[in-house]
């Protein structure tokens, strides 16, 4: 499949994908532009064991876990500067996701809240699987699990939610 094919066919899943990852559409795009950029780089070496999407899936992933990690390194390093330079200098984290009625947004802000605090492989285990409503076999083929192991990912990525929700609210 040639390059430009693949991106049309694929572009919204990488960016929606990336979205749910760092819910800001700046970045979103950003991590969208690195997959394909990332695509082109390597495609001549995809040996199609696995199908395009499931691939595809795979570097939109990582790249978005990728981020997400450097920007914490950056909060961190951007934390200890302030310390030495005595200046206030960190910032809370802006919400910023397309599509979301203003009432509903402090609502949906708290449930990605929870979210981003899962650990990776359940983050992604319930974006795959109830955001971009993939079948539980295609969450194990996409993240190299059993489909067994990615059920039992879904129900602690719940319970952890529910946990910090209710933590949220004093319940």
């Amino acid at each position: 499949m040639q390059f430009d094919a693949l991106f049309t066919t694929y572009k919204n899943m990488v960016y929606n994908l990336a979205l749910q990852y760092v819910q800001n559409v700046e970045d979103a795009e950003e991590i969208t532009q690195d997959v394909f950029v990332a695509i082109h780089h390597s495609l001549n070496t995809f040996k199609q064991n696995a199908e395009m999407s499931t691939w595809i899936y795979r570097i939109a992933i990582n790249k978005s876990l990728d981020f997400l990690k450097a920007k914490k390194r950056k909060k961190r390093f951007g934390f200890i500067v302030s310390i030495f330079e005595n200046q206030e200098t960190m910032q809370a984290h802006s919400f910023n996701h397309p599509g979301i009625e203003l009432e509903q947004k402090q609502a949906v802000q708290l449930i990605f809240s929870a979210l981003n605090k899962l650990n990776d492989q359940q983050k992604t285990a319930l974006i795959l699987s109830k955001i971009e409503q993939k079948s539980q076999k295609e969450v194990a083929e996409i993240m190299n699990l059993t489909p067994k192991a990615v059920e039992s990912l879904i129900v602690r990525a719940k319970n952890n939610v529910f946990k910090n929700l209710n933590n949220k609210e004093g319940l």
